[in-house]
């Protein structure tokens, strides 16, 4: 595997400030995406489209920028051989750690679970679709990558799994405890799939699956935003510490211990940057 590197040519002045130009601009996109979510959110089927065409120009628009900023003729983490593959791999892991998150929730909590709407799931897929890819590339793309690049692959799953936790502080009902749980369960577990690879593909497909089933196909909330009808709508009552609270299920003690598996076996098999 491709391990993504600094350019040996002349540094210019794009160059020379590539971390803030490559921070603006992909959160450029993260940001114009959400807009765009926004302006369809009423319209399921538009969302739905809306959304892949937002997660598709975003990965244009990374490619081209990361092209332009680093001088790089390939730009590895995005490479088209195993993309299809890391993706399924990807979406394997998130959805099935998220079921078994919502099993272990039911088992040791009550919950309320009616039928939603099969149109509302298809407009959250393309919105899920379009956060999965514009938080993918900044995070893992842009500050993981480069992070790891200067300190090594420890420090930058740390640091970048923090920073992402912090973000989500910014959501209506975060806490303290789901923002720390998320950057544990979602911001290592993601950092951890990018070094195991050196894709985006695979976090990119995690990401995705658990998002989606967790407000697509449940129904929850999603890292403290407000949660919206999906396939089901799932209602939980019992401990915080248990269900998430109003955060959603990912500051759910049983979302740190799903988890924290495939983060485990992730990464075992990854291979770690030494500064």
């Amino acid at each position: 595997m491709t391990i993504p590197t600094e350019s040996t040519e002349p540094k210019t002045p794009l160059r020379r400030f590539r971390v803030p130009v490559l921070l603006v601009g992909t959160a450029a996109l993260m940001i114009g995406a959400r807009g765009l979510d926004t302006l369809v959110s009423g319209v399921p089927v538009l969302r739905l489209l809306v959304g892949l065409a937002a997660a598709v120009g975003a990965i244009a628009g990374y490619t081209w920028l990361s092209r332009r900023v680093e001088n790089r003729t390939e730009v590895a983490e995005l490479a088209a051989a195993g993309r299809w593959r890391g993706l399924g791999r990807g979406a394997l892991i998130g959805a099935g750690a998220f079921l078994a998150t919502m099993l272990l929730v039911f088992l040791f909590t009550d919950g309320d679970v009616t039928s939603g709407s099969f149109w509302a799931c298809l407009g959250v897929a393309g919105s899920m679709a379009s956060v999965a890819v514009t938080e993918e590339l900044l995070f893992r793309g842009v500050v993981h990558r480069i992070l790891e690049e200067r300190t090594g692959s420890i420090i930058a799953i740390a640091v970048s799994s923090l920073i992402f936790g912090l973000t989500h502080l910014l959501n209506g009902n975060a806490t303290l405890w789901g923002t720390l749980a998320i950057a544990v369960e979602g911001g290592a577990l993601l950092a951890i799939a990018y070094t195991a690879t050196r894709s985006l593909w695979l976090p990119i497909g995690l990401h995705f699956a658990w998002n989606f089933t967790e407000s697509g196909m449940f129904g929850t909330a999603v890292s403290g935003a407000a949660s919206e009808p999906g396939l089901l709508r799932t209602v939980l009552s019992g401990p915080d510490v248990l269900t998430g609270g109003t955060f959603g299920p990912e500051a759910s003690l049983f979302a740190l211990l799903c988890c924290l598996v495939p983060a485990v076996w992730l990464l075992r098999r990854a291979k770690l940057i030494k500064r």
